[in-house]
């Protein structure tokens, strides 16, 4: 197997992995959900939702890239949950380092993201 087709597929685990929790623990993507956004869990289930498309949408070449830029979409809109996450994390009984750590990982997925989706017109 190739590195190329290894790394699309590791991501659209980590997507589908990620979309399943948001069904299996909804509590805990409630929990970090900034409280101004409106229904919070339905919220919560559009967003699992879309990333098990998006995931699953990183497989076919046919979908690649309309998946690409829906995960890094999705990305920009749950980013203010992370920050959110991330002051609130003593209230959620998680490490600041956990918290706050994850923040700078988001752009480096959203490379991933950009590269094996196909975004700049290149796939990997």
């Amino acid at each position: 197997m190739s590195l190329r087709l290894l790394s699309r597929y590791a991501l659209a685990l980590l997507f589908v992995g990620a979309g399943l929790l948001h069904f299996l623990r909804p509590a805990t993507y409630l929990a970090i959900m900034p409280p101004q956004l409106p229904q919070p869990l339905l919220l919560v289930y559009l967003s699992g939702l879309a990333e098990l498309l998006g995931g699953l949408g990183l497989l076919p070449v046919q979908t690649r890239r309309l998946a690409g830029w829906g995960l890094l979409a999705l990305l920009v809109a749950v980013f203010p949950a992370n920050v959110y996450m991330a002051l609130i994390h003593e209230q959620l009984h998680i490490p600041g380092w956990v918290a706050w750590g994850r923040l700078p990982l988001q752009p480096v997925i959203m490379w991933w993201v950009f590269r094996v989706g196909g975004c700049g017109g290149r796939m990997v």
